[in-house]
């Protein structure tokens, strides 16, 4: 059984579970705690390649912000997700900001002692490339849905890869920590528009709208939503 204070936590994720025991064991050796700071990036696009992080505590925005202020939200990375791990493969630079959301608790795999590792045990390169092919296979389905879904059914796809924690955990969570504005923009639509089919769904029974949150209530219905 492996003694280190935040494997419990980790084992809640679906790519980290199905780890072999070793492995698990060597990453684990190999981290270190690293804490960011409300709005402080972890690192930016451009940035050389610095390792693989998994988020323990607090959220991670991916995303980008152009020179005239347009902000591109790919992604909020919630525990216990892992991610970084695009530049183990190819050294380029950071294709991303990442930025922390409130308080957040990280775990590194600093990149230079973590390339070591692989290249003595190269039989563990495969968990790391299943790491990055399911991000790719969401990434595929998004884009088809950007082009042939409604808005409302991409509403409802994105809510629930979010309580689903992108593939990462189940049962899915009901309550998404999650501001409509943020949500606008992960989907390229307006405030306007996503705030509107959001009170519709609430009408529909569907959703429960708070503050910076939203609960689901039926998740079978949201999730007929998205059916083609």
């Amino acid at each position: 059984m492996n003694s280190h204070p935040w494997h419990s936590h980790l084992m809640a994720g679906h790519w980290y579970s199905h780890l072999p025991v070793e492995l698990q064991h060597s990453l684990l050796d190999m981290s270190r705690v690293r804490r960011v700071p409300a709005g402080h990036a972890l690192f930016r696009r451009g940035d050389p390649p610095c390792g693989l992080y998994a988020v323990l505590e607090g959220a991670v925005r991916v995303g980008s912000v152009s020179e005239q202020g347009k902000e591109a939200l790919l992604s909020v990375i919630e525990a216990p997700h892992w991610f970084g791990e695009i530049c183990l493969f190819d050294g380029q630079p950071r294709t991303h900001d990442a930025v922390g959301v409130g308080h957040c608790t990280l775990l590194h795999l600093p990149q230079a002692p973590l390339l070591a590792f692989l290249q003595a045990q190269p039989m563990y390169w495969r968990h790391l490339a299943l790491l990055m092919s399911h991000k790719l296979r969401l990434t595929f389905i998004n884009l088809e849905h950007l082009s042939l879904m409604p808005a409302p059914a991409r509403v409802a796809h994105r809510l629930l890869l979010i309580a689903e924690g992108y593939g990462e955990i189940e049962p899915a969570r009901r309550v998404l920590q999650l501001p409509q504005e943020q949500l606008a923009l992960m989907l390229s639509l307006s405030r306007q528009t996503t705030n509107q089919i959001l009170k519709d769904l609430q009408v529909q029974g569907i959703l429960h709208l708070g503050y910076g949150e939203i609960e689901i209530l039926d998740i079978e219905r949201l999730r007929a939503l998205t059916a083609p």
